[in-house]
């Protein structure tokens, strides 16, 4: 399976970033072969709709879930679309959140929130 999150640093070691449209990289994983990439998020610089444009971006890579500790409304129904679960992170640590989610304990995310263009959230 393929995941991805949205996280403050290029680095496994790094933590996951707070928003999900807002953050500046995901990092993409795959859980079968533990093996992970990222990428830059595109969508960051963008005053409006960033949210929608890092969830397409997430879509074009073929994922099939995103943990996040939060997520916009409007980038959740990209993802959601897609067929994309979306999973609750409690932790800011990338390590924990995946041992987390392989586990079978994180919960889907079941609340959005509306997005703020110009404040640090999408």
């Amino acid at each position: 399976m393929r995941i991805v999150m949205p996280v403050e640093q290029a680095s496994s070691r790094g933590s996951i970033g707070a928003s999900f449209g807002r953050s500046p990289f995901f990092l993409l994983y795959e859980t079968e072969t533990k093996e992970s990439s990222f990428i830059e998020n595109s969508a960051l610089a963008n005053p409006g709709g960033a949210g929608i444009k890092a969830a397409q971006l997430v879509v074009d890579q073929g994922v099939n879930a995103v943990l996040a500790p939060r997520c916009g409304e409007n980038a959740a129904k990209v993802l959601q679309g897609a067929g994309i679960e979306i999973y609750k992170t409690s932790s800011r640590s990338i390590e924990k959140s995946i041992h987390s989610f392989v586990q079978g304990r994180l919960p889907l995310l079941e609340e959005t929130h509306a997005g703020l263009s110009h404040h640090g959230a999408e």
